[in-house]
């Protein structure tokens, strides 16, 4: 009985974060960028190793310094891609071969957290289930074929959705204008800063 309790507390907190509410405190962090700062939310009760992965990057402060290096568009994509998306891609960027300094960490698909790739969801990149450490996407626009069951990975794992823009995404959208013929950009745009900051309490009547 227990256990089920637990199962259906994790499902309640995924339904609060798809609606917007958090089951918990949240927790937010602000990327500093030459466009402009951006806050990102996330909560440990919905996607629980991801969301530590991520603070783990931002409280040693391996994330300062990085940068957004890839902004896939529609156009940038070969014609015959099958199933396109809009991402800004950001983190360490490190080079092929370089390793993270923290170890990779087991993947977290949308079938076990319930988050979905919305317009501002935040996600892991990677390459096989497993393999995601330091490269982080953000979602322009709705992106279905990147959850569990997506197509846009042929191993139908889909991509590990941990948080949300909840501030700036006005600075997300002009970074993504900022996209090229190519997806990787021949001068990547610096981050300087990511941090934790406080989050704001609503008003209660």
């Amino acid at each position: 009985m227990h256990r089920r309790r637990h199962v259906l507390a994790l499902t309640a907190a995924a339904l609060a974060w798809r609606n917007n509410a958090f089951a918990a405190t949240p927790i937010v962090t602000r990327v500093e960028t030459p466009l402009g700062s951006f806050e990102i939310t996330v909560d440990p009760d919905v996607a629980p190793r991801t969301v530590a992965n991520y603070l783990a990057y931002v409280d040693a402060r391996y994330l300062d310094g990085g940068a957004v290096y890839r902004l896939v568009t529609l156009a940038n994509q070969a014609p015959d891609t099958r199933h396109k998306i809009e991402v800004v891609q950001w983190g360490m960027n490190l080079g092929d071969g370089k390793p993270a300094p923290f170890a990779p960490i087991a993947h977290e698909s949308t079938r076990d957290t319930g988050l979905r790739h919305l317009d501002g969801t935040v996600s892991m990149a990677r390459n096989a289930p497993g393999s995601a450490a330091s490269e982080f996407f953000i979602c322009i626009g709705e992106q279905p074929e990147l959850d569990f069951g997506g197509r846009r990975n042929p191993d139908g794992q889909g991509f590990a959705a941990f948080g949300r823009v909840t501030q700036g995404r006005e600075v997300v959208r002009a970074l993504h204008a900022r996209a090229t013929g190519k997806q990787f950009l021949d001068e990547p745009i610096p981050i300087s800063s990511v941090r934790r900051v406080q989050a704001k309490q609503e008003k209660t009547p």
